[in-house]
């Protein structure tokens, strides 16, 4: 099976975090899996660890980012136009821009995205918990 990453369920998955449910961290570590994590998540990361606003990592980002990536096997799902544009087709839910583009990608790429955020679910994206 084929998902998107939400950035709090990966980073709850590097940092074997309790918060990540039992049901996803088996999707995530199943051996057929194929797990995306976006281009939007990565740079939601970068800014909140740089201005050390809600994101407590157990090491610096980068090294963090590098190590993970290559460990864990994801894959990096790029920001494309067609992205950005379904943004604007979205209902206005909330205004987190980051979770917008993540459903946005969600929805076009047509990837159920593995997340504790129960808002994800008043969209019509593929919430996985």
């Amino acid at each position: 099976m084929i998902y998107l990453l939400d950035t709090s369920t990966y980073i709850w998955f590097v940092t074997d975090d309790p918060r990540l449910s039992a049901p996803a961290k088996r999707y995530l570590e199943a051996a057929d899996s194929i797990v995306y994590l976006s281009l939007v998540s990565i740079w939601e990361m970068a800014i909140k660890a740089r201005l050390g606003r809600g994101l407590t990592l157990p090491r610096p980002f980068i090294e963090m980012f590098d190590e993970e990536m290559l460990a864990d096997r994801f894959q990096l799902l790029p920001i494309t136009v067609d992205h950005i544009k379904s943004v604007f087709g979205l209902p206005h839910i909330h205004r987190d821009p980051f979770d917008r583009l993540l459903i946005a990608q969600s929805l076009a790429e047509d990837l159920p995205i593995i997340s504790s955020n129960n808002i994800f679910d008043r969209y019509s994206s593929d919430r996985l918990w």
